[in-house]
């Protein structure tokens, strides 16, 4: 079973019957669901994932403590604990994973600052360029069961994708970033006899790649490892996961450089062909630097547009 859906009928099983009958006068002002860190907030938990971190529970997002005071929250804590230690075969876990608390009470503000750096869901210019993908990713997966107060739910909705301004800066960093990587240092360094450093291009080259495919989706791109899972769910340019995996895990010698290079040139057609597409860029060439430029040039917001072009990543 998903431990998303452990957790949410745990909730309707256990959870939802004991906010109705004990705290009815906090429903009004409270929220629940899951998401955040591991693997079950994205649904790409599976057997392995069962091994450390795995539990039926669920959050309960609680406002301010000018709403809901300490005392009212530490009775819905303590009667949270008290919910059934085993649901369907698996044990709640007595110990707070590394990294903290990822179910029981939590404070709204607390959890958002914590994923994204605010505590309503407005971010600077700053913050927008500079948060990690993946924390802004675990602050608007999973699901919400229940949203009384509609906090939470505003907060995600404000936080669920960047602006169109900064997706734009984001593109443009990681295009001229494939660009360096990819189309000029990769066969440079195979030149000079640096297979080690032409397989750190071809590693870079991928790193960007991969966060211009998600910007392109328009998701955030998930922690590092399950980034490949994430990319070959997605509706747009999807294959290119296969030759992101290739790219990074085959040698550099004689017999595969051509195709490799060859693989990031495709590449690099099928990101223009989509920034196309989607009207990013008016360049008209196969040089991702120059598409960079044409993309960084769209940007609306003077300020934002004359930020470095990689002030974005």
């Amino acid at each position: 079973m998903k431990g998303l859906e452990l957790s949410e009928r745990f909730y309707r099983e256990y959870g939802e019957p004991m906010l109705k009958e004990q705290f009815p006068d906090l429903l009004p002002y409270i929220a629940a669901g899951l998401f955040g860190s591991g693997s079950e907030c994205y649904g790409f938990d599976d057997e392995l994932s069962q091994d450390h971190d795995f539990e039926p529970g669920f959050c309960i997002f609680l406002p301010s403590e000018a709403i809901v005071d300490r005392r009212k929250a530490f009775l819905l804590e303590r009667a949270y604990t008290k919910l059934p230690k085993e649901f369907e075969g698996f044990k709640r876990a007595l110990v707070t994973p590394v990294g903290g608390a990822r179910h029981g009470v939590l404070r709204t503000e607390d959890f958002f600052m914590e994923k994204a750096g605010t505590a309503d869901g407005t971010l600077t210019v700053s913050q927008w360029l500079t948060t990690p993908s993946y924390t802004l990713a675990e602050a608007v997966n999973g699901k919400i069961f229940f949203d009384g107060y509609g906090e939470v739910t505003g907060i995600r909705k404000a936080l669920f994708a960047y602006p169109e301004d900064i997706r734009r800066k984001k593109l443009a960093g990681n295009l001229l970033l494939m660009a360096q990587a990819g189309q000029y240092n990769y066969l440079r360094c195979l030149k000079h006899g640096e297979t080690a450093a032409a397989q750190m291009a071809a590693f870079e080259f991928v790193r960007s790649l991969m966060e211009t495919v998600f910007l392109l989706n328009g998701v955030y791109q998930p922690y590092y490892k399950w980034s490949f899972r994430a990319m070959r769910n997605l509706p747009r340019l999807s294959l290119l996961a296969e030759t992101a995996e290739y790219l990074i895990s085959t040698d550099n010698g004689e017999e595969l450089s051509e195709t490799k290079y060859m693989m990031i040139e495709d590449a690099a057609s099928d990101v223009i062909d989509e920034l196309q597409r989607q009207e990013l860029t008016k360049a008209i060439c196969g040089d991702l630097e120059k598409h960079a430029y044409s993309v960084n040039d769209g940007i609306t917001d003077a300020q934002i547009r004359n930020l470095h072009i990689l002030a974005g990543v």
